[in-house]
């Protein structure tokens, strides 16, 4: 059985994020990069599943992005991933997520993949469009936000559980498919220190356009894209906090009086 997961390489979520002085991107420099949270269930969901399956399964990781992604697929051989493969070509710069899931698409298609695996959004944007976008491209089943998955004896299909507004949902699915992980699914593992010197001497594959048959410039990275970020804006800062002082009913009456006569709300 082969599996593949798409990782994604984002910004940490505790740096401070600045953006360009024209305010069309951010500033990349000294930002710290790791590989998107809900990937790491997606891996850990692939690796449980190679340890029940043994000899018969691998999991390669696939990752879309420019040299600093390798760092976050070193990262899932080091917790014991078999296979890495760098998406990459100048021409794909720009891409939004239906044109990357294009590329994506046809990755898959060239290596064939029996099972796809996923975050259910990357931090970064929260789109949740990619790996939606991927099985469509495909014509394959998906499902996402899953919290539970059982593979079924043959390995031919799956059963998982999916969070929905007032309780969960069950739901069988025939492979090929693409699945995209929520928290919870599981908690991934650390990467051993054998696995991390292990994954410093893996080689990663690297896939350009030329690799991919039926794709041209005009297909992808900002040629092919159909939306197109045209600025972004900086938070508005936080307004100041007052701490009311004194017994309940006098807080309550001077919260009352502030929100009268100083912020007018009332």
């Amino acid at each position: 059985m082969k599996i593949g997961v798409l990782v994604k390489n984002v910004p940490d979520t505790e740096t401070k994020i600045k953006l360009t002085s024209d305010g069309t991107g951010i500033e990349t420099q000294g930002v710290k990069f790791v590989m998107n949270p809900f990937d790491e269930y997606a891996v850990e969901a692939a690796l449980q599943f190679k340890e029940k399956i043994k000899d018969d399964a691998t999991v390669t990781v696939v990752s879309l992005g420019p040299d600093r992604v390798v760092e976050t697929l070193r990262t899932a051989l080091a917790m014991g991933a078999d296979d890495a493969v760098h998406v990459w070509d100048d021409a794909f710069e720009g891409g939004d997520m239906l044109t990357n899931a294009r590329i994506l698409a046809k990755v898959i298609e060239k290596i064939g993949f029996d099972l796809i695996l996923g975050g259910k959004q990357g931090i970064d944007y929260d789109a949740m469009q990619t790996c939606a976008a991927v099985a469509e491209h495909l014509g394959i089943p998906q499902v996402q936000i899953v919290i539970a998955l059982e593979l079924s004896e043959d390995k031919t299909a799956l059963v998982a559980r999916r969070r929905i507004e007032g309780g969960d949902e069950v739901v069988d699915i025939k492979l090929p498919a693409v699945v995209t992980c929520e928290k919870g699914l599981n908690e991934p593992r650390y990467a051993s220190l054998p696995g991390i010197m292990k994954a410093k001497k893996k080689e990663i594959k690297k896939i350009g356009l030329a690799d991919l048959d039926g794709l041209t410039a005009d297909d992808v990275g900002s040629m092919g894209s159909t939306t197109k970020i045209v600025g972004y804006e900086s938070l508005a800062q936080r307004p100041s906090c007052r701490m009311l002082e004194g017994e309940p009913a006098q807080q309550a009456a001077d919260l009352v009086r502030a929100l009268r006569e100083e912020s007018k709300v009332i």
